[in-house]
């Protein structure tokens, strides 16, 4: 998976944060109306990665795919954006096949869930750096590289992967971290982002030189 581009930036543990993008309830679990079942499939690798930074109190960032409650363009290509579905708006409890109980549907999944102090960025389309704090944030923690995680790989992680070049951040996607209802869009879209946007690593990849 490595080759001599992706080479192009070290990963440096002391300037380095971890970008966890939509895993939310109305993503991940079961039934949910956006679901991609395979975002279940990394949840241990998440939480592999969850584990790393916070031992060496490096920042992690989740952000969330919110709506609601009035129409914009985003209704137009998720119409479950809409009632009576009301798809990721905040507070809305619903029902999901696998967990017991209701959830807040734009919530961040129980397995995943933020510690105190971690940020959760709420953004209104699929780039977690527009207009939205991520970038101060990160500049605060003296971060310039940051390790992307979490789906959709070809709508928000890769925006939220350009949005990181766009700012001057050095992006790195953890190929088995990423996950997609489309695995030939999900393949384009890390080699798109290998080629011109950053390094494409797995999550053992990306560790082990963090410990280097």
């Amino acid at each position: 998976m490595v080759n001599a581009v992706d080479r192009a930036f070290p990963l440096r543990p002391e300037t380095s944060a971890l970008i966890v993008v939509d895993m939310q309830n109305d993503f991940v679990r079961v039934g949910a109306p956006l679901e991609v079942p395979d975002a279940r499939e990394t949840i241990e690798v998440h939480l592999a990665l969850l584990d790393w930074f916070r031992k060496r109190s490096r920042p992690v960032v989740f952000t969330r795919f919110v709506a609601g409650p009035y129409p914009t363009l985003m209704w137009k290509w998720s119409p479950v954006i809409a009632p009576p579905v009301c798809c990721c708006w905040p507070g809305f409890m619903r029902a999901y096949g696998d967990i017991e109980g209701e959830r807040d549907c734009a919530g961040v999944i129980d397995e995943l869930a933020p510690l105190h102090g971690e940020a959760q960025i709420d953004k209104y389309g699929y780039n977690g750096f527009h207009r939205t704090r991520l970038t101060d944030l990160l500049v605060a923690h003296g971060v310039d590289t940051v390790l992307i995680t979490g789906t959709v790989t070809q709508i928000c992680v890769e925006d939220t992967a350009r949005g990181a070049f766009h700012e001057g951040f050095q992006a790195a996607v953890v190929a088995d971290a990423v996950s997609s209802y489309a695995p030939e869009l999900h393949r384009a879209s890390l080699q798109t982002l290998a080629m011109k946007y950053g390094r494409v690593v797995t999550a053992d990849e990306a560790m082990r030189e963090l410990e280097r």
